[in-house]
């Protein structure tokens, strides 16, 4: 006989909150784990008060698993660049590409694990990487190995880059690979790793990099090869005014026009950034299902714009969150990104006032444009939405049969004082970005009490600097 499976019980949370479709938050709530599902979820005094592991929630807020939808993990060795420091996004790559072709297999490793560890500890515990980079030996298969010694739940983007300087594109040549094996080794990985099933803990996907990195018939036959092999489809799109402009003199079309030429809408893609998506391109998102990672930090930083975050969610886009790499954010903390993404939007209401059509007329039925972004809209983003572009129906939420991710916040901190007692769940947003407590990943629990518990963080983060300097070429 096959041996029980074993029960976690999160007790006597104050506050969990769902995001359910009826979006419920119990107050005095548990949260009954058996194995790598949720089994129940409701008032403690419902559930059952023991189990094979415990841990105790009082004063404590529990969410569903937050959802990272774009990043660049390998950039956590080259943040604080002082020569990228004040560039825009053109720029900022030029100066760093001829670092990044000094990447090694070691690194790749090791910054995927420094950034997921990030994200863990924020209570992140599903992330999308964009690797687009494979010197020296480099394969994707690095960052699959970190995902899986660290315990994260990993949708694994095979980038690629295929049209150098020589040929009009923004990447050094000695960076770009040939078509045919891009094309090969996303194959390889799609067979050899995807894992389809409910609750998997590895997806793969094919993402090659941007309409200035990559030809049109690389997008073609990466939407072709994704689509035959049931899988999914990634690149950035529309992320600043160069960006644009570069589509507009290439294709002689915006972004999102570029974008559906090649059959890259639909529900199995996404699109990071998108800062500059126009009303008819938000239209044709929003008809297609095709999927936004939004950015607002690294935005920010390479002073990119705003991203119209209200008006797509208004119009139906599947929209997620993202950190985006973190040498164009310098950090990972997903709930801070919330915080972050919530705020910005406001500003951008106020920036941009009525939004109007053809006609004059605003587009969204009253003069004061698209309404304000909430706390728990932000939230929703950050967990039912990243789950949605990424195409699962097994993550963000709390329901039984969902997967077992989940992260706990201690609202009894000095940062949370006089917030939480009035609206705990917004205090999460409002209030300083907190780490996680607790990070439960596929009913594992891999921090405990604040502290990472599948690796020893000291050494890591040692071996990263050392690494970070030899990358760089500091002494």
């Amino acid at each position: 006989m096959p041996e029980p499976e074993r029960t976690l019980l999160i007790r006597d949370a104050d506050l969990v909150c769902t995001m359910d479709d009826a979006r419920h938050e119990w107050r005095r709530a548990s949260v009954l784990i058996r194995g790598n599902a949720i089994e129940a979820v409701g008032p403690a005094a419902d559930l059952p008060p023991h189990a094979d592991d415990v841990i105790d929630a009082r004063g404590h807020v529990v969410l569903p698993g937050l959802v990272n939808t774009h990043h660049h993990m390998s950039q956590s060795l080259t943040r604080a660049i002082p020569a990228a420091q004040d560039a825009e996004l053109f720029g900022w790559l030029k100066t760093l590409y001829p670092i990044w072709a000094g990447l090694t297999p070691e690194m790749v490793k090791v910054s995927t694990q420094v950034a997921m560890a990030e994200l863990l500890l924020s209570g992140c515990t599903t992330s999308s990487d964009h690797l687009y980079l494979y010197p020296n030996g480099v394969r994707l298969d690095d960052s699959i190995e970190a995902a899986h010694a660290i315990g994260m739940r990993f949708h694994a983007a095979r980038g690629s880059m295929s049209v150098g300087e020589s040929a009009g594109g923004l990447p050094p040549d000695a960076l770009v690979e040939r078509e045919s094996a891009i094309l090969a080794d996303t194959q390889r990985l799609i067979e050899t790793y995807d894992d389809r099933q409910r609750h998997s803990m590895l997806r793969v996907v094919a993402a090659p990099c941007s309409p200035f990195s990559v030809s049109r018939d690389l997008m073609r036959e990466s939407a072709a090869l994704s689509r035959a092999l049931g899988t999914r489809m990634h690149t950035h799109l529309a992320e600043n005014d160069r960006d644009v402009a570069y589509s507009r003199e290439k294709f002689n079309m915006t972004p999102a026009e570029y974008a559906e030429s090649l059959g890259w809408v639909g529900h199995d893609v996404w699109h990071a950034h998108c800062v500059k998506l126009d009303p008819t391109g938000i239209g044709r998102f929003a008809a297609t299902m095709t999927g936004v990672a939004h950015c607002p930090c690294s935005n920010m930083r390479l002073a990119s714009g705003i991203a119209p975050v209200r008006r797509m969610l208004d119009a139906g886009v599947p929209v997620g969150l993202g950190v985006d790499g973190s040498a164009s954010n310098d950090g990972a903390h997903l709930l801070g990104e919330a915080r972050m993404a919530m705020l910005l939007a406001r500003v951008g209401r106020s920036l941009d006032g009525p939004a109007a059509g053809p006609d004059g007329r605003p587009l969204y039925g009253c003069d004061a444009g698209p309404r304000e972004m909430t706390a728990r809209d932000m939230l929703a983003v950050a967990t039912r939405g990243g789950a949605q572009v990424l195409g699962r129906e097994d993550i963000g939420h709390l329901s039984p049969g969902m997967a077992a991710d989940l992260a706990i916040f201690d609202i009894g901190t000095l940062a949370f004082a006089g917030g939480a007692v009035h609206d705990p769940v917004a205090a999460l947003l409002f209030c300083a970005p907190a780490s996680a407590a607790h990070t439960v990943v596929n009913g594992r629990i891999v921090v405990r009490e604040g502290q990472l518990t599948t690796l020893d963080l000291g050494p890591l983060v040692e071996r990263h600097n050392r690494l970070a300097r030899e990358l760089a070429d500091v002494p």
